[in-house]
């Protein structure tokens, strides 16, 4: 059997490996195997019961969680049973629910809890296509009756009788799903405007999670943790594409609250987070060092130095002097091992970092500490990768060379394009901007970068980002915003000034951390907004963008900038549900205060 379709790779691993543990999921504190086998199985039941349900060839499923295995039994349930699913983000309002279901067509709408429910009870009669409600979760709603709705539990029974009644039935749906038909439709998350509708096929999915495993090396004894968004395409190529091709195990968080405390429960081989996640985990360890005794302080400052000189040595390819590798072992036996195993990164093999740029002295921090982060690259549109380093040859700075099989050149204005059998299919339903991005098969990303003597790409900025001043300096705001986030105070960094005589950035303050400095310090403060006004605090931002500004060429230092009142929010249409900030919507809702920084 041809493995061509999702389907079709979910049936060959389970039957294969049916006792092998394919995911954990935990509840109540309790974590639960789960088998290939019963995976299999609440797929199929799951399958059968959509199509008892009416549910036709590529219609659309809507599928609306948190991370949990109901999200994948419905995802390759619709799939099993000739549909598309098409996730939608937990934050989303009821309104931009409404426009992805009504958009999208979706004819079934699978729910966790009461909450996502209530958001379609809001719209449903605005989508006159969606015909069935079906809720995982079923506390509170135990006694609620209504014509469309449906518990899980109650699908998945009818799935079984539909199976008693036609035991052949469910390998028949699975076999009339062709390589080239949609699996899924990613919403993109909308930075400029109302979200888009790429189209991804299951050859699609397959391919690329062979070419990057190819890369990343994945084994089936490997285990990773699931908690970004799993309707992004980052998360699937962890819990779909290489979890469908290497039959690893998934491990599901509790809540997003509890990621840190199951990573050292968990202790996965294979962790990939976005930077904001990254940043979080150095600032925990930069903070907590500063607090720790004067011993243990001296101990690990002295660690980091030794460590951060092995590793620029390592980077560079130089030859590794004797005593500096032998000072290096004994601070990682000493120091880092035991940080690793504090954190749950004892058996992290490979880290990686996507979906967003990330700093390089983030990286180049851990790196030096042992736990080996490669960045990669790739957009909902190339079905998650283009490029990743392996374990191996890589450059900070770079993310990495292409996949196996992928073609890609810098245009005459530095845009980089992009060709390989992932390429998606286009936009739902908007042939216009499909047009726009995808000329004879090249992907147009809208990023701007350059490929280097050995190959690797390095990314410059979004295109439509480059600022340009009134001196007519080209700028690239990620790279200041990057460095500017790796202070454990700030948390975001929007940098101003195209077509401005100099360059001014609104920042978001970390609060975890400032409010401990705030006590450490004894600032006065009653609200998380008086916090942002203490000049104390803004002295304290202050001294962190001069250390920027020292850095940088004189262009490019930040003048003024202004601390935000409040935190940046995807419901309130500042971020994305993967943490990168909307800047146009930025510049429209501060438009008052960025005009104050201009005034002078």
């Amino acid at each position: 059997m041809a493995i061509n379709t999702l389907p079709k790779a979910l049936l060959n691993i389970a039957e294969r490996q049916p006792d092998r543990v394919a995911m954990r999921n935990k509840d109540f504190g309790i974590w639960r195997d789960i088998t290939w086998a019963e995976y299999l199985e609440n797929v199929k039941n799951v399958a059968l019961g959509l199509h008892a349900l009416g549910v036709k060839y590529q219609e659309r499923v809507a599928i609306i969680g948190e991370n949990r295995p109901e999200w994948l039994y419905s995802a390759l349930g619709a799939v099993c049973a000739g549909a598309t699913w098409v996730g939608i983000y937990t934050t989303n309002p009821a309104a931009e629910c409404e426009y992805v279901v009504g958009h999208s067509d979706s004819v079934i709408y699978i729910c966790e809890d009461e909450e996502q429910f209530d958001k379609a009870l809001v719209f449903r009669d605005n989508t006159p296509k969606l015909r069935k409600l079906i809720v995982w979760d079923m506390e509170g709603l135990k006694h609620f009756e209504d014509p469309m709705f449906m518990s899980f539990d109650k699908l998945l029974e009818l799935g079984r009788e539909t199976d008693r009644q036609n035991p052949e039935l469910f390998r028949q749906l699975c076999g009339q799903v062709q390589p080239e038909d949609i699996a899924g439709i990613i919403y993109t998350s909308g930075t400029t405007g109302p979200p888009k509708g790429a189209m991804l096929a299951h050859e699609g999915y397959l391919w690329v999670g062979e070419a990057a495993r190819s890369v990343m090396d994945t084994k089936v004894d490997d285990e990773t943790i699931s908690f970004l968004p799993l309707n992004h395409v980052y998360e699937q190529i962890f819990d779909i594409m290489f979890h469908l091709s290497v039959g690893h195990i998934v491990n599901f968080t509790e809540n997003t609250d509890t990621v840190m405390a199951d990573m050292r429960e968990v202790s996965p081989t294979v962790f990939h987070a976005v930077p904001r996640i990254w940043e979080k985990y150095y600032s925990a360890i930069v903070l907590k060092m500063a607090d720790a005794t004067w011993l243990k302080r001296t101990l690990f400052n002295i660690a980091i130095k030794i460590g951060t000189r092995y590793n620029n040595k390592a980077l560079s390819k130089e030859k590794m002097p004797l005593l500096l590798a032998l000072q290096y072992k004994v601070a990682y036996f000493v120091i880092f091992r035991k940080l690793k195993k504090r954190l749950g990164f004892d058996r992290v093999r490979f880290g990686s970092s996507g979906a967003a740029p990330i700093s390089q002295e983030v990286l180049k921090f851990f790196l030096s500490i042992g736990i080996p982060i490669r960045e990669g690259y790739g957009m909902t549109e190339t079905t998650g990768v283009t490029h990743i380093s392996d374990e191996k040859t890589f450059k900070v700075g770079s993310v990495g060379k292409p996949l196996p099989g992928t073609e890609v050149r810098i245009s005459e204005d530095g845009e980089i394009v992009v060709k390989h059998k992932g390429i998606f299919k286009g936009y739902y339903k908007d042939e216009e901007q499909t047009r726009e991005v995808l000329r004879d098969g090249w992907m147009y990303t809208g990023d701007v970068g350059e490929i280097d003597e050995d190959g690797f790409l390095k990314l410059t900025d979004r295109k439509k980002d480059l600022i340009i001043t009134a001196g007519g300096k080209n700028i690239a705001p990620q790279y200041l915003e990057n460095i500017l986030k790796f202070s454990p105070y700030i948390n975001d960094a929007v940098v101003i000034g195209d077509g401005r005589k100099y360059l001014t950035a609104i920042i978001v303050i970390d609060d975890e951390n400032v409010i401990k400095f705030a006590q450490d310090h004894k600032v006065q403060y009653t609200t998380f907004a008086s916090m942002t006004r203490a000049p104390e605090v803004i002295e304290l931002i202050q001294q962190e963008v001069d250390k920027v500004n020292r850095q940088v060429a004189r262009v490019e230092n930040i003048r003024k900038f202004k601390i935000l009142d409040k935190k940046l929010y995807t419901e309130d249409g500042e971020v994305t549900p993967t943490m990168k900030v909307k800047r146009k919507a930025i510049n429209e809702q501060f438009a008052d205060v960025i005009e104050a920084m201009y005034k002078d």
